[in-house]
């Protein structure tokens, strides 16, 4: 089993690992081995979060995500978008940005990290928003109680995680509006571009997001007229919907994924400005979550480890809060990756607890009933 879902990812780092030796020697085959890691690491909690949609599509749309959704993550995040940015904010045209990327790797990089707030924000933002609409949802499963209970019942108020994200945001770019005024002024345009990139980043969340659970919403209702009209005799179709409903839960992945890759993209500059070895490692980084995904959904680890859906959504708010403390401050990518890491061991570690209550409690039923009674 795990050989059939990664063996696609076993390909691929072969020959990314085999290209980057060609590309520029041994050197360049450690940094590609450590991006990769720094992106399995920082990505963990994604691929635990995309199970939970993707349980909901069918082996089609599985392939999808792991053949055309990786070139998207690959190609599209690791490689185009850097180059997009650049090209946006220094105002080139894409070729010069793409000259800019292999001759000035020094310019490329500064160029990139002038643009973080701007990809902070809208990533923040729209992982944030996936934080609070989990948290405040009422499940029959709770983790953390003594957190989850109150906030299921403010969760019953219209539209307050949206506030909770607008206020977030607005005392995010204050903050950075009075840092820049202290040093002159110099940044005030920043806390503009935070103000609007946030506001981006929330309604790509609700625009994707809104849709995806709106055709889940009808694919659910046909469904239940399928097996009506199939007790009735008759015949129904819901092919069509099933495949609008998957293709807007396949684009909330792929935003999904765009989102998570921000802070792995711009911690990468801290290990090379090489544009080829970037998309190399971060690329085979992106297909191990990607078949990691798939093998949490096939072997239904999440029914089974019920609390790690759980604690996947609190890295994401951590997430979150750090891409938008980053705006500021800069934040070691190990830092963001152990916050994942702790948060995800440690909720495995609670569904393993709670199994082994239940499975103590269902023998010490069945003993029970076992014994005659005199």
């Amino acid at each position: 089993m795990i050989l059939k879902t990664f063996r696609w990812a076993f390909a691929i780092t072969a020959l990314g690992l085999a290209a980057a030796v060609l590309y520029d020697g041994w050197a360049a085959f450690g940094i590609v081995a450590i991006l990769a890691v720094l992106e399995i690491s920082l990505s963990f909690d994604n691929a635990v979060v995309n199970a939970g949609v993707l349980k909901k599509m069918n082996a089609f749309w599985q392939k999808i995500f792991l053949t055309v959704g990786v070139l998207i993550a690959v190609f599209g995040m690791r490689l185009v978008f850097p180059v997009v940015i650049v090209a946006i904010t220094a105002k080139l045209n894409p070729y010069d940005a793409v000259q800019l990327a292999v001759t000035d790797k020094h310019r490329y990089q500064e160029l990139v990290t002038d643009a973080h707030p701007a990809i902070a924000a809208f990533g923040g933002m729209f992982l944030l928003m996936i934080f609070l609409d989990f948290i405040f949802e009422d499940r029959d499963i709770q983790w953390l109680r003594w957190i989850e209970r109150p906030l299921a019942k403010l969760g019953k108020v219209d539209m307050l995680s949206v506030c909770i994200a607008l206020v977030v945001l607005l005392i995010t770019a204050f903050t950075f509006a009075t840092h820049a005024h202290q040093h002159g002024g110099a940044h005030v345009d920043k806390a503009q571009t935070v103000l609007i990139s946030g506001v981006a980043g929330l309604i790509t969340y609700l625009v994707v997001g809104g849709l995806s659970g709106y055709f889940e919403g009808r694919l659910d209702e046909e469904e239940e007229r399928e097996e009506e009209a199939e007790r009735a005799g008759g015949q129904g179709s819901a092919v069509k919907l099933a495949g609008q409903a998957a293709f807007f839960m396949f684009l909330y992945l792929e935003v999904l994924d765009a989102s998570f890759s921000f802070d792995g993209v711009i911690g990468a500059f801290a290990i090379t400005n090489d544009i080829v070895l970037m998309a190399l490692g971060l690329g085979i980084g992106a297909m191990y979550v990607r078949s990691l995904t798939v093998y949490l959904v096939r072997q239904g680890t999440l029914d089974d480890y019920v609390y790690l859906e759980h604690g996947a959504h609190y890295a994401i708010g951590a997430l979150a809060v750090i891409l938008m403390i980053t705006i500021q401050y800069e934040i070691n990518e190990i830092i963001t990756g152990l916050v994942g890491v702790v948060l995800i061991g440690w909720s495995f570690w609670s569904s393993v607890r709670r199994n082994n209550a239940l499975a103590a409690a269902e023998g010490t039923r069945k003993t029970s009933e076992s014994v005659p009674i005199p």
